[in-house]
């Protein structure tokens, strides 16, 4: 219990509670282990909670009549998932599988409501938490719909390298295959990019490291002001 606190206390989604309101999250939460591949919902289950990771990662995504993939997020130790499923209490509108074994914490609807009411933070902090999550799509649309790959990916690398702490090399999370999933393309065309990006002097790569040579041109590239 202890130690659940202890990380429930690092969450943005619970920052501001007081030490007695951390016990209450801890006590209603569900540590569950899940393995790489794994399936913790599908698109259609009954949204009767949201989650938190506490270890690993997590992709959310969609499947087309095709089958065809595309991810929509990717989470992290301390990101949340599935919170508008609180408000709603609809079905899941997506998919979610951990990329790597991870451990999530799930908080059911019902007794999650209940703290709510008791403590007015944590909707707030939850409003919060939705609204970065809108914004985060209002760019993966503009990004699938107006940019080309070149640019898609070049604002990908500029952006893990913020969460990567400005690293100039940065590790990509993912496989290339679910990169390109990510970044609405196919592997092929992304290894192409990749390799031009290299040849032009705007990064230079080691297996799933990335070196950003050039940080000025891959944002003149993620702006549209340049086309490779």
């Amino acid at each position: 219990m202890m130690k659940i606190t202890g990380f429930l206390a690092t969450v943005p989604l619970f920052s501001g509670l007081t030490p007695a309101q951390y016990d209450e999250l801890a006590m209603i939460a569900t540590a569950q282990t899940v393995k790489k591949g794994q399936p913790i919902f599908a698109e259609g289950d009954q949204g009767n909670g949201f989650y938190v990771v506490g270890s690993g990662l997590v992709k959310i995504y969609k499947l087309s009549l095709e089958g065809k993939e595309q991810i929509l997020h990717l989470f992290g130790p301390g990101e949340p998932f599935a919170e508008a499923a609180v408000f709603t209490g609809s079905s899941f509108p997506a998919h979610a599988m951990a990329l790597e074994e991870s451990r999530v914490f799930f908080f059911p609807r019902q007794a999650f409501i209940e703290l709510i009411r008791q403590n007015p933070d944590l909707a707030m902090n939850m409003m919060a938490a939705l609204s970065m999550r809108l914004k985060k799509f209002a760019h993966l649309i503009e990004d699938l719909s107006l940019k080309e790959v070149p640019g898609r990916l070049a604002a990908h690398l500029l952006f893990l390298s913020g969460q990567q702490g400005d690293a100039d090399t940065v590790a990509l999370p993912v496989s290339k295959t679910q990169l390109a999933s990510l970044l609405g393309t196919i592997p092929e065309t992304l290894s192409r990019m990749l390799a031009k990006l290299a040849k032009q002097g705007y990064i230079a790569t080691s297996g799933p490291r990335i070196t950003l040579l050039d940080r000025d041109g891959l944002s003149d590239l993620a702006g549209g002001e340049k086309r490779l």
